[in-house]
Parts: C-alpha cells; structure tokens; sequence
C-alpha cells in the first residue's frame, strides 16, 4: 500500500471531521457567541452550501492543472479556514472561517479520489479508493464523538485547533509522500462533461439526493438540543450517542453500497421509506431514551444508506461524461445539507420545539420518494432500464472520483 494513501486518508479525516463535529458543539457554540439555535445551524448549512459551490467551481477551476499542487493547495486553503474559526472572536467570523474550509471538500475528495486510484494498478483501484474514503467514515464513527467531548471539555475552539494540526499534518504528508501528477493534456474537457445534463433523470437523481438527504441532515443538524432538550440525556451524553450514530452511518454506507449492486431502484425506495419510518417514530418516541438510542442508529444507517444508490444512480444516467455529473450529485449532497439545517431552523424558531426538525426531515424524506417515483415511472414510459447496480469500468471510476 503506497503511504501516499494514509496522506490523502489524513486529509479526508480532517475534512469529515470539520463538516460534522459542529453538531455536537452547537449548544457551546450557541451560548458563547449569544446567537440562536438558528443562527448556529447556519454553521452548517453554510458549510454545506460552501461545499456546493467548491464541488463544481474549484473543481472546474482547477481541472487541468498538476494534481499535487491542486490537493496541498486545497489542504493548505482548508488550514486556513480551521485556524480562523478557531480565532474567531465573533460569529460572522467563525461562519467566514467555516466557508473557507468548506471550499475545499468537494474538490479534494474528487481530485484526491483520481490521484489515489493512480497510485496502484488497476484491479485494486476501488480498494485505494476506499482506503482515502475511510478517513471520511472513520472522522463519522470516531473524530466527531472524540471531537464534540474535546470541545466540551476544553471550549469548542480547542476542537478546531485539533483540526488545524490534522491539516498541517496531512499536509506536510501530501509534499512529500505524493508524486507529481500532471493531467493528461488529451482528456474529455468539461464542455463534454456538460452533455450529461441532457438527460432528465440526472436532474432527477439530483432532486432525490437534496430531499433525501436534506432529510437526514433536517434532523441530525439539531440533533445535540433533541438529545439534551427532549430526550434528558446530559450533555456529556452526547459524544457517546454519536459514535452509535456513526456505527450506524458506518454499517449504512456498507450495506446500502452491497444493495445497489443488486437493485439501485429497489434499495432507494426501501431506505427512503425506512428511513422516513424512523424519523417519524423519533418525532414521536424522541422522549424515552431507550427509543432514542435506537432509532439514532437507525437513522444513521438509513440516512447513509442512500449515499451509494444515489451516487450510482446518476453515473449510470450520465453515460460517457460522468465526472461533472457525479460532482453535481455531491453538490446536490450539500445543497441537501443546508436546506434541511435552513427549514429545521425555522421550525423550532417558530415554536415547534426540538422534535420539529425530525418532523422536517420526514416532510423531505417524503418528497425524495415521490421524486424517486415519478422518476422511475417516467424511465419506464420511456422504455428505458434502471440504472444498474454494477458500472463498467469508465463509470465506475467516475463514480469513484466524486463520491
């Protein structure tokens, strides 16, 4: 295994880790700047909105340029991000510092997935891939819970210091460990990758992914205040109860990948409606703890559960020109992210209490599979297949390179 995969795994850790420890800290992070549960989760849904923006513009940006300089530039750009907010004396500044760091997601996880499957020969590419994946999966299980406990111990500031280091670290691993990667000056352009956009069903894989998962982060954005507010746990509860969240998003992402190698329409109707099951039966059992451990897990698991079908989903619709399309799709991720933080905010200002965010992502997770169904129906009247399970080996890489 070339060590220049643990570099890249490091950055992905660090990333994973700044987009979702916030969850955890926002009740501190709430109380020290004197702004509202609301106004908190703008921490997140501008992040995920700054993600949207990097995924398709830097990415754009920055597509014909050396692959190494692209990746430390990004990881530097990602430092500088985590050092202000952890300096930030206000509110304004830790969501500027939140951006910045935000910029880099998309596009690092799509170049660094092409850099990493460079790295080995080609019947072990997937596994490389997976190997930077992990970071992201390990930041979920247990970065965000080891994090949120930091930062509740030592201020939520010391948090963001532990991710600068994570950075620098990541960093000073990509200059050294990774080769030089020019891009091959004779590769598809983007004007080519735009023709997959003619197709609808690519605008309707991006609909399913923004209220599916919309759903899910309507919910856990306010997760900490459901826990503490409603549920009765203490605060110091709450890092416990995001590693079975994590185990849960772990075990999901596993099993729903295995799925849509079955069936891709099968398994987003499945774990869209459990998944909606489970948001509703949290709304309305949110008050025993005993429930709540469960159907935390459960909606880690089916919330990520929809990542694999969704990403295969649209690389089967976009044909020959997949990378643009797989990038919107990551997009559309974080588009997800921030409107179901936005509209969960508006619920409980207007009174509808710490429950109201699950109430919120069952109104999305209905809407993602009434897309879902129009979207199949109108494949069917057109007499075209499904998107398969397997991808060949062109769309199998695109894939790869966005998820």
């Amino acid at each position: 295994m070339p060590l220049a995969l643990l570099a890249l795994a490091l950055g992905g850790f660090g990333i994973g880790l700044t987009e979702f420890v916030i969850a955890g800290l926002l009740p501190e992070v709430a109380q020290d700047l004197q702004v509202s549960e609301a106004a908190a989760g703008m921490l997140i849904s501008g992040y995920a909105l700054s993600v949207a923006v990097g995924a398709l513009g830097l990415t754009a940006l920055v597509n014909r340029l050396n692959r190494k300089h692209v990746l430390s530039g990004l990881m530097i750009l990602f430092i500088a991000g985590n050092l202000v907010s952890a300096l930030a004396p206000s509110y304004e500044l830790l969501l500027l510092g939140r951006i910045l760091s935000a910029l880099t997601h998309g596009a690092f996880f799509g170049i660094g997935a092409v850099v990493a499957a460079s790295l080995v020969e080609r019947s072990k590419q997937a596994g490389a891939i997976a190997l930077m994946f992990g970071g992201l999966t390990t930041a979920n299980v247990l970065g965000v819970p080891l994090g949120t406990l930091l930062g509740q111990q030592l201020g939520w500031r010391s948090t963001f210091w532990a991710i600068t280091v994570i950075g620098v670290l990541a960093l000073i691993g990509m200059l050294v460990l990774l080769p030089d990667r020019p891009v091959d000056k004779g590769a598809p352009g983007l004007r080519h990758e735009v023709t997959a956009f003619r197709n609808r069903q690519v605008w309707f894989s991006l609909g399913v992914t923004v209220l599916g998962f919309g759903g899910m982060f309507g919910a856990f954005t306010y997760i900490a205040f459901t826990l503490t507010g409603v549920s009765g746990f203490a605060s110091s509860w709450v890092p416990g109860l995001l590693i079975l969240f994590g185990l849960g998003m772990f075990a999901g992402n596993l099993l729903g990948g295995r799925a849509a190698d079955r069936s891709v329409p099968l398994t987003l109707v499945v774990v869209l409606s459990s998944l909606l099951v489970v948001m509703i039966a949290f709304a309305l059992l949110a008050g025993s703890q005993i429930a709540t451990v469960l159907l935390l897990m459960a909606m880690g698991a089916f919330g990520f559960a929809t990542v694999p079908a969704l990403q295969t989903r649209i690389m089967g619709d976009a044909g020959e020109a997949p990378a643009l399309a797989s990038g919107a799709n990551i997009a559309a991720f974080n588009v997800g992210n921030a409107l179901g933080a936005w509209l969960g905010g508006l619920a409980i200002t207007a009174g509808g209490g710490y429950t109201s965010p699950l109430w919120v992502g069952a109104a999305l997770t209905a809407g993602a599979l009434l897309v879902l169904v129009v979207a199949e129906n109108s494949r069917r009247r057109a007499g075209r297949p499904s998107a398969a399970g397997t991808q060949d080996t062109p769309q199998s890489t695109g894939i790869h390179e966005h998820v």
